[in-house]
């Protein structure tokens, strides 16, 4: 059975209502930006004609305060793309090594996830096939959010690791890489054309993470879209009609990026520029051993607290990957 209309339209309607929440927001936060800088002038005027060393230290620590809200609100500024604003499909792909690898990205998969959680968005897992005795094979999540995607597209690339093995009885260090995609999630109110007859569409059974509705009807669709190859999947939703839907966005949203990624390549090609998106060119490598790193290869952005960026702290990195974005643009 299909939905109503009207769920469509009150989907819509907390889509625009969320957006203007957002920009209620942008604006909220420099009233208050302005507000704390007219404080701080005020403290510093007073300090001078009262000569107050006491006020000193306050100050200082007023500015280096409101230094980092600043940054924070320049950040959001800089996602002025058309599609930055949207939510954001990520999926993790764990290259060759087997187990090794699988588990480097279940451990990407919790990173994203908690990210997201810090910053207020909603994860939904769309597909997850487990690995053989440890990690996955592969997972997709929708990321949903206020400029989800315009954050999290700083995270496309090959992302390395290197640590002593906890599979490897003689406690060799080994390296492991994983792939990990985002595109903006694209609905029907984008026109990208999708030919029926281009599709190959299999049903299988569920086998999600959690164990719910696993092998008991083939609820899940993997669409293949045969002129481009991008194979897409989902098994979330109990309806095999649901799951279609869901399917048929990611597809579209795939598409639609290719068409981005075309276009950014004709520029490139007028330019003489040469880009370089092989499997081997790692964006960030993760050292746990024999120091603790985490370094962006872009930016050069580091960080020793590996811990931290594991639980989810990466807007030191997003941070400049954007402000990079913006200078080279």
């Amino acid at each position: 059975m299909t939905q109503p209309d009207f769920w469509d339209d009150n989907e819509k309607a907390q889509s625009v209502i969320s957006e203007l929440n957002a920009v209620k927001s942008v604006v909220e936060q420099y009233e208050r930006l302005n507000s704390d800088q007219e404080d701080l002038q005020m403290m510093l005027e007073l300090a001078e004609e009262e000569s107050d060393e006491s006020l000193e230290s306050e100050l200082v620590n007023g500015v280096q305060e409101l230094l980092q809200k600043v940054n924070g609100f320049e950040l959001q500024l800089l996602l002025n793309q058309p599609y930055d604003k949207l939510n954001a499909i990520l999926e993790l792909h764990p290259g060759a090594g087997g187990t090794e690898s699988q588990d480097w990205g279940l451990m990407l998969y919790r990173m994203y996830t908690r990210w997201a959680e810090k910053r207020g968005f909603k994860v939904e897992l769309l597909d997850y096939l487990p690995g053989d005795e440890a990690g996955i094979k592969s997972v997709s999540i929708l990321v949903k959010g206020y400029n989800a995607y315009g954050y999290l597209k700083a995270e496309k690339g090959v992302h390395r690791l290197v640590r002593i093995s906890p599979f490897d009885s003689a406690g060799r260090r080994h390296t492991s890489f994983a792939s990990c995609d985002v595109v903006p999630e694209i609905d029907d109110s984008i026109e990208i054309e999708i030919r029926s007859e281009d599709l190959k569409v299999d049903t299988y059974r569920a086998s999600g993470a959690g164990g719910q509705h696993v092998n008991k009807t083939e609820s899940a669709i993997r669409i293949t879209h045969i002129p481009s190859g991008i194979v897409v999947a989902c098994q979330q939703e109990r309806s095999q009609i649901q799951n279609r839907e869901r399917a048929m966005n990611m597809l579209r949203s795939k598409l639609y990026e290719r068409k981005i990624e075309e276009q950014l390549k004709h520029l490139a090609e007028i330019r003489g520029e040469q880009s370089d998106i092989a499997w081997g060119s790692q964006i960030r490598s993760y050292v746990f051993h024999p120091y603790s790193m985490v370094k962006d290869h872009r930016t050069s952005v580091e960080t020793g607290n590996v811990g931290a960026v594991m639980d989810g702290d990466l807007d030191a990195f997003i941070d400049g990957y954007l402000r990079n974005q913006i200078r080279h643009d």
